[in-house]
């Protein structure tokens, strides 16, 4: 029987994209705040036509380059910071906040994710959630290295929630690292995949996959039950 849920955040509670929208929204003011440069409308729409055509890693640099606008690494780590430490214009879909209040009710729930801090710290307070979990654990205070696939946050959270893995099912969304060590640590693990999801790929990686599929929050509960 499950009594304890432990949720990711990212593209699990809420749709990712929304957040790096209101990143690049928040650089796109920054630099349109600087004399000689294009207004931020401009800078948003060309910062976004990147990362949608799927450069996740250089968005910042390519755009620049469209705009003409010359740079250097000290510009790029200050935009990196802006987009990191921005208070995001996010907000938690019902669905979320419906699934969220009825299980709080009846399961312990926890809240495990990864990234860098002020960011994921920053998303949690916008979002409004930390009622509904009696731990969060942002893997970023634990160290790099036990960011997912490491096992040690999902330790840590059985730990302090006085959890049996066997009593503890997780909800994530991606499978190159979401499902690898509750997997191993005899979790029950479900995938969510939303229709706005940026990691959808699959894995082939043996353990990597969940154990269950679910397309929206409201089929959760149902899928805990029959735990």
């Amino acid at each position: 029987m499950i009594t304890t849920v432990i949720f990711d955040l990212d593209d699990t509670l809420y749709d990712e994209i929304d957040y790096c929208r209101s990143g690049f929204s928040a650089v796109a003011d920054f630099l349109a705040g600087k004399p000689g440069f294009p207004p931020a409308g401009r800078i948003l729409e060309t910062l976004w036509k990147e990362f949608s055509s799927g450069n996740h890693k250089t968005t910042f640099n390519a755009a620049l380059e469209q705009l003409g606008i010359r740079y250097d690494v000290a510009l790029i780590e200050r935009l990196i910071e802006v987009y990191r430490n921005h208070t995001p214009n996010i907000k938690l879909p019902q669905e979320s906040a419906d699934c969220l209040r009825s299980l709080s009710r009846k399961y312990t729930l926890g809240l495990l994710t990864d990234g860098f801090l002020p960011a994921q710290q920053l998303k949690v307070r916008a979002l409004g959630i930390e009622k509904h979990f009696k731990c969060i654990i942002y893997t970023e205070q634990l160290g790099r290295n036990c960011w997912k696939p490491s096992p040690v946050g999902f330790e840590k959270l059985l730990q302090t929630l006085d959890a049996k893995p066997q009593n503890t099912a997780f909800l994530g969304n991606d499978e190159k690292k979401d499902f690898i060590a509750p997997n191993k640590l005899g979790l029950s693990t479900i995938r969510i995949i939303r229709p706005a999801g940026i990691h959808t790929e699959s894995s082939d990686k043996v353990g990597a996959a969940a154990q269950h599929i679910i397309r929206k929050l409201t089929q959760l509960p149902a899928l805990l039950e029959q735990r």
